[in-house]
């Protein structure tokens, strides 16, 4: 049985899904004023190894991840670069989803943009107005009463009878020191360079807080399974998601709660000024692959804070070339297609299950790599064993993605193992040793195996 650590109870719980079968799940998205950060992305792996994970235990996942299209941010990058709210968004938008696929990130079932939901975040304002959880100021604007939701506070941990409690907030976002009533919907202002649509209360936009409730709700329904975010999001975002849906609609809202922690670099903050901000196009020009990026993210537990370098780049490449090379030596006994797994899938499955732990579904991975090597050095391993060491290799790889798929090899990569194949014929081992050397400088591993040379992508 899968268990996660719920944020709501602070404990580790059992998982049960509302609908036996499937899971349905929202994400927060990116908000798309800027190129997202491997910080971001810490997150969207979590997520996308959530995903995996669920669907490798048997789970249909409904997966609906918001593009947050309009809040401040965005609005003042787009008055900064003198373009148009659509046109900065747009662009983003579009950058993230590249970096998104170019990690091997399932997609999302649906991608909600708030600016396309406005309608239904209208209607349940007016909802929250008519059940007195909101008020109408003179200007226009809404805002929710947190002191008319006798559990604000319970995902945060919050005091409320122990804290001061000052007004109301504009902003989207603001500190625990002080919780206060939130915005559910803005009066347009000059600095808002005309972005606003019209509303029973004036022309406005609705707050931050309040798109993602009503896109999650629109597409999920109004009870769902599992909520996730950065950790960064607990508050105030999702502490305001739980008290305006529960309050709107008088339902549970959802039942777990899992969010990632911080990513440091170099054991601190990132930071511009430091130069320590990367994004992904920067890290594959730093020398990472996809998957050594995957794998230095994922290789941590998702709710321990994770410190990026750029050195961890040569553990991962060594790490993968292990999986690699085993895998090619169970290719080459493998003659036989099988359904079934080696016993160690059962401790895998067990350990993973429990919260997601994947330092130690990891090191139990590896030891199992390790014993393998030395029962293939004997020559203990056969056609059905080696069948289903690659189905338990392929399945591990359904959920973490840190082996790349095979590639098309170039016609002079070709040429040169040909050569190579060639001067071993003639026992000629001096070449055949700088062909090979060849090959690996041009970013390719070629290894001799019974059924001959077989060819790699580094």
């Amino acid at each position: 049985m899968l268990k996660f650590y719920n944020s709501l109870s602070n404990k580790v719980e059992n998982f049960h899904s509302i609908n036996s079968s499937e899971v349905k799940l929202y994400t927060c998205g990116p908000t798309v004023y800027d190129k997202a950060h491997i910080g971001n992305f810490r997150t969207f792996l979590f997520e996308d190894l959530l995903k995996r994970t669920l669907m490798a235990f048997g789970y249909k996942v409904i997966h609906i991840m918001n593009i947050t299209d309009v809040d401040d941010k965005t609005i003042i990058k787009a008055k900064n670069s003198g373009k148009s709210l659509s046109e900065i968004t747009q662009h983003y938008t579009k950058l993230f989803h590249n970096d998104s696929l170019s990690l091997n990130i399932s997609p999302a079932d649906h991608y909600p943009a708030a600016t396309k939901h406005i309608g239904g975040m209208i209607e349940m304002i007016e909802s929250l107005i008519k059940k007195e959880y909101a008020y109408i100021t003179k200007d226009g604007s809404v805002f929710f009463k947190i002191n008319s939701f006798a559990d604000y506070g319970a995902l945060s941990n919050l005091k409320m009878n122990k804290m001061k409690h000052s007004d109301r907030v504009l902003s989207d976002e603001y500190n625990l020191d002080s919780p206060q009533d939130f915005a559910l919907w803005k009066t347009s202002k000059t600095e808002d360079s005309g972005v606003c649509w019209d509303s029973p209360w004036g022309k406005g936009r609705p707050g931050w807080h309040l798109e993602c409730s009503s896109m999650s709700m629109e597409y999920l329904g109004d009870h769902f399974d599992i909520h996730c975010g950065g950790i960064d999001n607990k508050f105030p975002h999702h502490e305001n998601e739980i008290a305006q849906s529960k309050c709107a609609f008088g339902v549970k809202f959802v039942n777990f709660w899992l969010h990632s922690e911080f990513l440091l670099v170099d054991g601190g903050k990132m930071s511009k000024s430091l130069g320590n901000v990367y994004t992904i196009p920067e890290l594959f020009k730093n020398g990472f692959s996809a998957e050594e990026i995957r794998y230095v993210i994922l290789s941590v537990h998702y709710r321990t804070k994770l410190n990026f370098t750029l050195k961890k780049q040569h553990e991962a490449r060594m790490a993968i070339k292990r999986i690699q090379s085993i895998k090619l030596r169970f290719k080459s006994l493998a003659k036989l297609k099988e359904d079934s797994f080696p016993n160690v899938k059962i401790n895998f499955d067990k350990v993973l299950s429990n919260d997601l732990d994947t330092p130690n579904a990891i090191a139990l991975f590896f030891e199992w790599v390790r014993k393998s090597n030395i029962d293939l050095d004997a020559g203990k391993l056969k056609d059905k064993a080696a069948a289903q060491a690659l189905n338990f290799i392929n399945y591990f790889n359904s959920i973490f993605k840190i082996l790349s798929e095979d590639h098309d090899i170039p016609e002079k990569i070709l040429n040169l193992v040909g050569l190579r194949k060639e001067a071993r014929s003639k026992n000629d081992w001096k070449r055949a040793d700088e062909l090979r050397s060849l090959i690996e400088d041009k970013g390719w591993l070629v290894k001799d195996t019974p059924d001959g040379q077989k060819v790699l992508h580094k």
